[in-house]
């Protein structure tokens, strides 16, 4: 039987500390207010206020990582405890509450997208499926002819009498047999394979279905000044496309097989089965979710960072703090699957800066170069290298505020 514990905070007191590893439980909010922020200042964001059926420590409890934030009783406050293991059982009894929470997760997730394109990729946000034709271009520039017929069948569908529409239509017509394009539209099938490089969605365009990769791997991208930056690197097991399932938007960002690849189908049809009558599926992907909320909150704090050797330093550290359940002994190396521009991609560095990127990324001591992939001498030095690098930028953010 679900037993919920109930805990008072006197005003002023801290219910949560950013960075410390007090995540085995959140808190549901009953009665009185908390405010919370975060303590790496990042532009527009700003302080919350939440008072009763609000929630904290959601993200750092489910995905078992540090705290996100701090979060003190602006007033006295009465919560109810969630331990992690009670999380599926709360399910069970009450999937309104754990729903709120998967859709909390879904609006934090494109919050901090948005802001990453903004702050860090110095991109302003463009919903216009007009975007689809110049993502199609750029990968046709590229020579990716099964993305960019891909994406310009997706603009003349969105925009049959757009401004590029004939210019599109001469493109696909051209390309469509040089192409290898499984789907181009959705289908029933639960099961889709993908080749190598194909695109399964694009950034702004419309789309009801999430995925969850059976074997291979996806990277997420968007196309910044007419170049591809890697969001995420995903592989089996891993689910992506929830935002425009769960909320029911454009896509924020594009999904390209990386390599051969099978991934399970999830359309609000079976969805709201699955909702209804798995309350573990509904677990694993808040568990997925608070996992994808944290690493994008901690890509925004590495964007912040200003010194390209420290970003790739702490995007590294970012990679490999998000294994879990992976314990790394002192001097013990660690080799990774990442090579050196797998890392630049990540950190977002513009072409013309890559050069001395790649040099200061090889020669840095806390990294190895082994067959092309990098191998880490020390797991716990690199850690708190980053972790220095982070507060290190924040106190001269502060200084300078």
């Amino acid at each position: 039987m679900l037993q919920l514990s109930f805990v008072n905070f006197k005003m002023n007191s801290y219910l949560l500390v950013e960075g410390t590893d007090t995540n085995d439980r959140f808190f549901i909010i009953q009665t009185g207010k908390v405010t919370c922020y975060h303590e790496t200042k990042i532009p527009e964001t700003s302080i919350k206020i939440l008072g009763p059926g609000d929630f904290v420590g959601v993200t750092a409890c489910m995905s078992g990582h540090s705290q996100m934030e701090t979060v003190i009783a602006q007033t006295d406050v009465t919560a109810i405890a969630v331990r992690r293991d009670q999380y599926p059982e709360l399910i069970m009894k009450n999937t309104p509450i754990a729903m709120k929470i998967v859709r909390y997760f879904a609006r934090e997730m494109r919050v901090l997208n948005d802001l990453r394109t903004k702050i860090t990729l110095r991109k302003n946000i463009v919903d216009s499926p007009e975007e689809l034709f110049r993502i199609a271009e750029h990968y046709e520039e590229a020579g990716y002819n099964n993305i960019a017929v891909y994406g310009y069948y997706q603009y003349l569908k969105r925009c049959p009498t757009g401004t590029n529409a004939m210019e599109a239509k001469r493109r696909f017509m051209r390309l469509k047999p040089k192409s290898t394009v499984t789907y181009f539209e959705p289908s029933d099938e639960m099961l889709r394979r993908y080749p190598a490089d194909t695109m399964i969605f694009s950034e702004c365009q419309n789309g009801p279905d999430m995925f969850i990769i059976q074997e291979g791997t996806v990277r997420i991208t968007k196309v910044v000044d007419n170049e591809e930056v890697t969001l995420a690197l995903l592989k089996k097991g891993d689910m992506f496309g929830e935002m425009a399932l769960l909320e029911d938007k454009p896509r924020s960002a594009s999904a390209i097989a990386h390599s051969d690849c099978r991934v399970m189908v999830v359309n609000h049809n079976n969805f709201d089965q699955m909702v209804s009558s798995q309350p573990g599926f509904i677990a694993r992907l808040s568990t997925m979710l608070a996992d994808r909320v944290w690493s994008m909150y901690r890509q925004l704090v590495n964007g912040m960072l200003t010194e390209p050797r420290e970003r790739m330093i702490d995007m590294l550290a970012l990679q490999i703090e998000g294994q879990k359940g992976i314990s790394y002994m002192k001097g013990v190396p660690l080799q990774t699957d990442l090579s050196p521009q797998d890392i630049i991609n990540l950190c977002g560095i513009p072409p013309q800066n890559q050069k001395i990127a790649m040099y200061q990324l090889s020669t840095d001591q806390n990294v190895k170069i082994r067959n092309g992939k990098i191998n880490v001498p020390d797991v716990p030095e690199l850690l708190k290298q980053a972790a220095f690098y982070r507060k290190q930028n924040n106190r001269r953010a502060n200084e300078n505020r």
